[in-house]
């Protein structure tokens, strides 16, 4: 079943898009919340006469969103957590947290457009933005232990010896 969106979805496409999905999934969810339309010939047309109508718009938008993406470049987060001895937050960190470190930079994001997973440990993390369909910007995220220590993960210390094993010389 193709389906012409009228809103952008994670995953599936972006505002204006023709997609195919499941029939159940557009009638049952996509076209009863107003998310999509049933792509019959006629609205393709309206969508291709809507689009050259908007195309100034859209490079607006498009310029807007790649001013965005500049102006956090070079932004690096870290981020504190409640951490236990293993080196395992509490909860975990996710794209809420990374949208409220970036406003306290004085950066307004919002958390729908941050794409990334769950972090449940202690370490050095990616987080995707995703302003517009075609301008996405990287940033990197650390997470440290809440306090005055840093809190090692232990995996460290199961790789020093395989390594010195493998150096070791073999004599026949």
């Amino acid at each position: 079943m193709e389906i012409i969106l009228k809103e952008d979805i994670i995953g599936l496409g972006f505002k204006n898009d023709i997609v195919n999905v499941k029939a159940g999934y557009g009638r049952n969810y996509l076209i009863p919340k107003g998310k999509g339309v049933i792509a019959s010939p006629s609205a393709k047309k309206v969508l291709a006469e809507n689009l050259k109508q908007q195309a100034h718009k859209i490079a607006a938008m498009k310029a807007e969103a790649e001013k965005k993406a500049e102006a956090l470049k070079d932004v690096a987060l870290v981020i504190m957590a409640k951490v236990s001895t293993t080196g395992v937050t509490y909860g975990s960190v996710n794209a809420a947290h990374v949208s409220e470190e970036l406003k306290k930079l004085g950066h307004e994001i919002d958390r729908k457009l941050i794409v990334m997973r769950d972090i449940k440990t202690v370490g050095d993390f990616i987080a995707t933005i995703h302003f517009h369909k075609e301008v996405t910007v990287e940033i990197p995220v650390k997470v440290v232990a809440e306090g005055a220590e840093q809190i090692e993960v232990p995996v460290e210390e199961v790789a020093a010896p395989v390594e010195s094993e493998t150096e070791a010389p073999v004599e026949e």
